[in-house]
């Protein structure tokens, strides 16, 4: 059958129709699926049952993949699959259980930040009603950018920002929120802090969008510390508006891919550790940003 593409929401987010990704994928296809992805940031997949090789060939087609700091967390056969869980074995917990539960695009702690991830949901709690648990919210940071008055634009376009893993690593563990183990010397010199342009460009459609996030942007370089504070909390303000978001409220075998130059996305942890959830990821290496 032909692939049909449904909108999710006004400015992010599209559902694939009539597509299986276990299949042998046509390169007729693919090129359809990358072309609408750079389009809508977001692309769902329902009721797929994949392998971890098929979820890893097909994430290859958007580019190579990373291999995640956190390799505790990764399969040991796959280690391009990063495990985001809150199953504990032996009292210890088998991936990454806190994972996005802040807005934030993955990765922008690294020179060349991911281009997508894509996330295979394996287990989910059960819903409870028409209430489900653990959904993502998504934002698309290119509308917000577009929603922006000229001056904004303007007094953004050449400003620059710090990006920072170990800050965010940090704050996780304040007052014993995290159940992660601190990070080793090794892994602190794999994230050194980065700087990246406020406004992005991206690479395959050329629009622009905002590139900050309350996950590991630290400051804005070039500001006094008030106004660089400022200026994040009101731009964070901005992008989280429900103008720009779509909310997915996950099912078992859904495949969900996320642009992380023109997405933001949050995980909402509204699920206790008797509700167990299992995701797999894979990440696609990106490019410097400009």
């Amino acid at each position: 059958m032909k692939i049909e593409f449904k909108p999710l929401s006004p400015h992010i987010g599209s559902e694939v129709l009539n597509f299986n990704l276990s299949e042998t994928l046509q390169k007729e296809d693919l090129k359809q699926i990358d072309d609408q992805f750079n389009h809508r940031g977001v692309l769902v997949f329902r009721n797929q049952n994949l392998n971890e090789r098929q979820h890893i060939d097909f994430s290859k087609y958007f580019g190579s993949l990373e291999i995640h700091v956190l390799k505790q967390y990764l399969l040991p056969e796959n280690p391009e699959i990063l495990l985001i869980s809150n199953v504990q074995k032996d009292g210890i917990n088998i991936g990454v259980s806190d994972a996005g539960q802040y807005w934030h695009t993955d990765l922008s702690y690294m020179t060349h930040p991911s281009r997508c991830s894509v996330l295979l949901s394996k287990l989910i709690p059960d819903p409870q009603g028409e209430k489900t648990f653990g959904d993502t919210c998504f934002i698309s940071t290119t509308a917000a950018y577009e929603a922006l008055d000229e001056e904004t634009k303007k007094r953004l376009q050449n400003l620059k920002a710090k990006h920072s893993y170990s800050a965010r690593y940090a704050k996780l563990q304040e007052g014993g929120k995290s159940t992660r183990p601190p990070l080793t010397e090794e892994q602190k010199k794999q994230v050194p802090e980065v700087v990246h342009p406020v406004i992005r460009t991206h690479p395959m459609t050329g629009k622009k969008s905002i590139y900050v996030n309350e996950g590991f942007t630290t400051e804005i370089l070039d500001l006094p510390t008030a106004e660089s504070k400022k200026l994040l909390e009101h731009l964070y303000e901005h992008c989280q508006s429900e103008d720009f978001m779509y909310r997915h409220q996950w099912q078992v075998g859904d495949v969900l891919m996320w642009d992380n130059c023109s997405t933001q996305h949050l995980a909402i942890p509204d699920y206790g550790l008797e509700q167990h959830r299992l995701m797999h990821r894979t990440t696609v290496q990106g490019s410097a940003v400009f």
